[in-house]
């Protein structure tokens, strides 16, 4: 454990909120019949695991096409061959900004309020091109995040440093009293660890293997058990 925790920091997709239909197999399958390009949405979940690698291999500068590229690679992965898969992966990469595709998970709500509760502030840092303030909106978490980083609009993405430097900077804490909570163990726990500060990796519905040496949690209300405050920690506004 960590005494003095000051600020909690959170990966936003699958970690904060979890996509619905519309980027599910059924979902892809739709959008890309409309381009004319056929796949099978059976072979979705397959597709999504050997597609991570090209975000794995991703240089540390946010780049859309990176993502559209992803995208293609798992319409390719479910048999999508046509020329229009291009078309169609540029689209699914617009439409992952818009929060109405996505629901938030049901621990979320509960989590924020309960550090706020305890002194903690809670702050964002996404590897994403969705915009962070009108999330908070949307989701109704107003008043509950302090502080948002997003790699589109900063530059570098996680696991780079500096992202997680710029997060902390805004928030004014020092790495030994933040916290980073993500469900990716290279992007956003290893990421965390080279800025200085403590990770723990979300594992929702799946068991982690081979990491013994990282801090597991199965969902955010196990998080304030994990955390230390002082009832005299200063907290700066």
């Amino acid at each position: 454990m960590v005494a003095n925790t000051a600020a909690v920091f959170f990966d936003v997709d699958f970690t904060l909120i979890h996509p619905g239909p519309r980027f599910q197999g059924t979902g892809y399958e739709a959008c890309c019949a409309r381009h004319g390009v056929r796949v099978d949405k059976s072979r979705f979940d397959e597709a999504v695991v050997g597609a991570a690698s090209v975000l794995e291999s991703a240089d540390v500068i946010y780049d859309a096409d990176l993502y559209v590229k992803y995208t293609q690679r798992i319409i390719e992965l479910m048999g999508g061959s046509s020329p229009a898969v291009e078309a169609v992966a540029r689209e699914l990469y617009d439409e992952w900004a818009e929060h109405h595709h996505f629901s938030l998970y049901d621990d979320v709500l509960e989590t924020l309020e309960g550090l706020r509760a305890r002194g903690v502030r809670a702050g964002l840092i996404s590897n994403s091109h969705r915009c962070l303030a009108s999330f908070q909106s949307h989701f109704e978490l107003d008043g509950l995040i302090a502080v948002a980083v997003s790699s589109s609009e900063h530059g570098y993405m996680k696991p780079h440093p500096n992202i997680f430097r710029a997060a902390m900077g805004l928030m004014r804490v020092e790495p030994d009293q933040a916290v980073m909570v993500g469900d990716s163990l290279s992007h956003d726990v290893e990421g965390a660890r080279r800025a200085g500060m403590r990770g723990i990796l979300l594992a929702r519905g799946r068991a982690p293997v081979g990491i013994d040496e990282i801090d597991v949690i199965r969902t955010l209300r196990e998080l304030p058990g994990r955390i230390v405050t002082s009832s005299k920690l200063e907290v700066r506004s």
